[in-house]
């Protein structure tokens, strides 16, 4: 119930996030050899559940590629609990793919972002963001330059 209520926001390949996201992660050690890792460590910190988002964030800085995987903040002050550092992800308009049963062609998460960064209104202090659905799912977006 909860896909059939987002998707009702897409439209062809942008969405709009109407709120901004507060996460906590942990960083992968590396890129992407660590990425397996820091989703294993957070999710024995946080096992899926009904109602919370997971996510993967990425970017270049300095130019090495960072990595955060990430899940929703459902209260306030989880993250200083569980003693992790926090991020938002904005709000706005984003580009996005969607791939299905990912664990079957891994490789297609760097093709769909190569894909995505072409955008042209790509919102520069931007991340590459995987929203985890399920296990098997992921919608791959970008972040567009606000316009306004």
């Amino acid at each position: 119930m909860f896909w059939n209520i987002i998707c009702l926001k897409f439209s062809m390949e942008q969405f709009t996030l109407d709120k901004d996201i507060n996460v906590f992660y942990i960083m992968a050690k590396s890129f992407p050899d660590g990425i397996k890792e820091a989703h294993e460590t957070l999710h024995s910190l946080v096992p899926f559940a009904v109602g919370r988002r997971f996510f993967g964030i990425s970017r270049p800085e300095k130019g090495v590629i960072t990595y955060k995987a990430a899940a929703e903040e459902m209260y306030d002050g989880e993250a200083e609990k569980l003693n992790l550092q926090t991020f938002i992800i904005k709000s706005g308009e984003y580009t996005f793919e969607k791939i299905f049963d990912f664990h079957k062609n891994l490789n297609s998460f760097d093709e769909t972002f190569k894909k995505l960064l072409t955008h042209p209104d790509i919102d520069a202090k931007g991340y590459c963001v995987e929203w985890y659905l399920n296990d098997k799912d992921v919608i791959c977006m970008v972040r567009l330059e606000n316009k306004y």
